[in-house]
């Protein structure tokens, strides 16, 4: 009975020494953050993670748990200041992982995993997929190469470093925070999500680096580089350069993925999917990054505006160049070119009877220069077309509606299919529209274009089918495919955009298709959307497209001006508000003269022209992102000149429905949703705010009878003493029993 009792006292003093990890003694909270990615959205099996501790609670005591394993050998107190650990070996799915310190308090947090491959968020998988040699499995995966290079004392461009035999060349570069170190940068190349990824840094060849303490020189700021055009491949491709020198001797990490490449992925979901999980390695090799910058021209500047609306803190700054605003939105004026040059460079198959001028075309067109269309739709391949050439598809196995029907069709919407959705045929939804655009609606109002001509083309430019085959009539916008175009944000109108600092980099426009409209369609967005613009400084320059050869450099330098000042902006007011407040006077709207030399902003005025879109001069606003227009009734009476009977019966069998009312917002016009996912939901649904640990109600870490490290030893000592109490009071209660007795019975 005493030993019972003993053991009773035992169990009873290390339950208070070390108690549940749900009972905890004072209010302040342990917390357990995933530093790497959000706790939903990790893949590849690791994860870095930190430990926060209450106040007073000792470092030294942690203990984690991954489902009832202890992992507390992989967290420490590291140079940071920080309890910090690398999870390894996460299973695929649900991990919870439980921590706490020796008094007691603790916390749980589910880290959901996905595999290396993907998908994390983009739902099932873009079939079919060619993997490039040297693969270990169906999703390309394969281990990691590195490569180095360095800058010679001598200059010039960087060379190979060879780590068994070290040159004795070597430059030093001090880096933004004061570092000097040697100029040697290690390229890792790689695969997730199923393609090439590229991280570039400087590299200490002594020392490799963890995520508590990198590489000296390292700034922990990111750079993400972005590959051009728009295409939907089906197979592996190279990831864009990382080695930007500039940006590199600074400090900076420069990282890219293949599918951040839009002339290569144009979907934005496996764009910012592939940026999500890159960054997240980048994060888990280096440490915490402070902010990521945007840096790319035409296509790359498509993907940093669209996915940075559509997933608003992925980037802090963008600086887009020669810029598109999404993918979608300028669609529509790639497929009104391939309509108008239908109608306008085959006169004999319409029976005209008129040559058409370069100034009516440009009514028409909103360019003056007629090769703009040309080189558009000619550079460019049809991403709506489901049966054209398609990268990494044998042509044997591309859709044709009569020899392969179940062929891959190599459509964007078909490529994005997550997002639309499918009919019953299997072909993906299609949020395209004309119905009702009066196309050279400008030229007829400015006189420039005869009623005639104006009744001839609207009657005769048709629109394409499903399937990418010229009809009569205009195409209308699938519903579904229509509202997911606008929440997945495909369609780029700017709700999000005030979250994020932008130098938008622009020279004259040439007849190259990269409209210098764009900007300002942006811009009128971001006026639309939130009141101002002031967070888009404008960069123009003298070089075409690009504006000026120092700009893509000196933007990022200046966007870490600027983004370094919003980071020491501890205001309880909303980001918006710090981006616009905080921006330095250094960094404002230039013009330069192609060369780094800034000149009065009355020269980019006089060169750097905007000229507009067929739907803008069909009397769209300049925004451009309506994709389908509310109608109103034709009336006679709307136009300027007199039209017969026979062209008005003419435009009325065109609208039967009516034209287009701009006056009115479009059709399901709505911003994007924040950072949606597609995994098994169609359309998408909001993942919502990012998990946050709480605090655990389990009996203990390990999920059985077992305390922190600290409390069982001090249960075990007080254990020990208790039985040494219980074992002297057995022994001297036999003493009293052999003692004589005083008194009677």
């Amino acid at each position: 009975m005493r030993l019972l009792g003993a053991a009773a006292l035992v169990a009873i003093v290390g339950s208070v020494t070390a108690p549940p990890v749900s009972a905890a003694p004072s209010s302040a909270p342990l917390e357990i953050v995933v530093l790497s990615n959000r706790a939903d959205l990790v893949s590849g099996g690791d994860a870095l993670v930190e430990v926060r501790l209450p106040a007073g609670a000792d470092p030294s005591s942690v203990r984690v748990a991954v489902d009832g394993k202890d992992v507390s050998s992989k967290f420490a107190l590291r140079p940071t200041g920080r309890v910090q650990g690398l999870l390894t070996g996460l299973r695929v799915g649900a991990n919870t992982v439980r921590a706490a310190v020796a008094d007691g308090r603790g916390a749980q947090l589910t880290i959901t995993n996905a595999p290396i491959g993907g998908p994390v968020f983009s739902g099932p998988h873009i079939q079919p997929w060619g993997c490039t040699p040297g693969g270990v499995d169906k999703e390309c995966n394969r281990p990691p190469q590195y490569n180095y290079v360095y800058q010679r004392t001598s200059g010039g461009s960087l060379a190979a470093y060879n780590m068994a035999s070290p040159p004795s060349d070597v430059a030093m570069t001090t880096t933004d925070t004061g570092e000097t170190v040697p100029f040697i940068v290690r390229q890792e190349i790689g695969v997730l999500a199923r393609d090439q990824y590229r991280i570039a840094a400087l590299f200490d060849p002594k020392k490799a680096g963890t995520p508590w303490d990198p590489p000296a020189g390292v700034n922990s700021k990111l750079v993400i580089t972005h590959g051009a055009s728009c295409d939907t491949a089906y197979e592996m491709d190279a990831a864009p350069d990382v080695l930007v020198e500039p940006a590199l001797a600074k400090g900076f990490i420069v990282m890219s993925h293949a599918l951040d490449n839009a002339g290569h992925n144009c979907n934005i979901i496996t764009q910012a999917e592939s940026l999500v999980m890159t960054k997240e390695k980048v994060i888990e090799e280096f440490g915490p990054i402070r902010y990521t910058i945007g840096r790319g021209c035409s296509g790359g500047s498509l993907v940093q505006q669209q996915v940075a609306n559509a997933y608003p803190g992925l980037y802090q700054g963008i600086t887009p160049q020669c810029s598109f605003t999404d993918a979608w939105s300028s669609a529509q004026q790639y497929v009104d070119y391939q309509l108008l040059r239908a109608y306008f460079e085959h006169p004999d198959k319409w029976g005209l009877g008129v040559v058409w001028t370069p100034v009516q075309m440009m009514s028409a067109y909103g360019h003056p220069n007629v090769a703009n269309p040309i080189t558009f739709t000619e550079v460019i391949s049809s991403g709506g077309d489901p049966s054209r050439p398609c990268p990494g598809v044998p042509a044997a196995q591309v859709y044709d509606a009569q020899t392969n029907p179940r062929g891959v069709r190599c459509s964007l919407q078909d490529y994005m299919v997550n997002v639309f959705g499918a009919t019953a045929d299997g072909k993906a939804r299609r949020p395209a529209d004309n119905v009702g655009i009066q196309y050279g609606l400008s030229g007829l109002l400015a006189g420039t274009m005869t009623a005639a001509e104006f009744v001839d083309l609207n009657t005769k430019i048709g629109a394409f089918d499903i399937d990418y085959n010229p009809q009569a009539a205009r195409t209308v916008a699938d519903p579904l495919a229509l509202q997911r175009a606008y929440t997945s944000g495909a369609i780029n109108t700017a709700n999000n955009l005030d979250q994020v600092a932008i130098i938008d980099l622009r020279g004259p426009d040439p007849g190259a298709f990269h409209d210098v409209y764009r900007t300002y369609a942006m811009r009128a967005r971001l006026l639309r959307e939130h009141g101002t613009a002031a967070n888009q400084v404008l960069w123009r320059g003298q070089a075409p497209l690009l504006g000026d050869a120092t700009f893509a450099d000196d933007a990022v330098f200046a966007m870490d001006r600027w983004l370094a000042a919003v980071e020491k902006d501890h205001r309880a007011v909303p980001l918006a508000r710090k981006i616009l407040d905080d921006k330095p006077a250094s960094v404002a709207d230039r013009c330069t003269n192609g060369a780094g030399v800034d000149v009065p902003g009355a020269v980019c005025d006089g060169t750097v022209q905007a000229y507009a879109s067929p739907r803008i001069e069909a009397g769209a606003p300049i925004a451009d992102d309506t994709m389908k227009c509310q109608l109103k009734p034709l009336r006679r009476e709307d136009y300027p000149v007199a039209l017969t009977d026979p062209q008005l019966a003419a435009l009325r069998a065109t609208f039967p429905t009516g034209v287009c009312d701009y006056s009115k917002p479009g059709v399901s016009k709505q911003g994007a949703i924040a950072w949606l996912t597609y995994n098994g939901a169609v359309g998408g649904r909001a993942l919502g705010p990012a998990p946050v640990s709480a605090v655990a109600t389990g009996s203990s870490v390990l999920g059985k009878a077992v305390l922190p490290a600290t409390g069982r030893r001090s249960a075990l000592a007080v254990g020990l003493v208790v039985m040494a109490v219980g074992l002297a009071i057995r022994r001297g209660g036999a003493r009293v029993a052999r003692r004589p007795r005083t008194t009677p019975r």
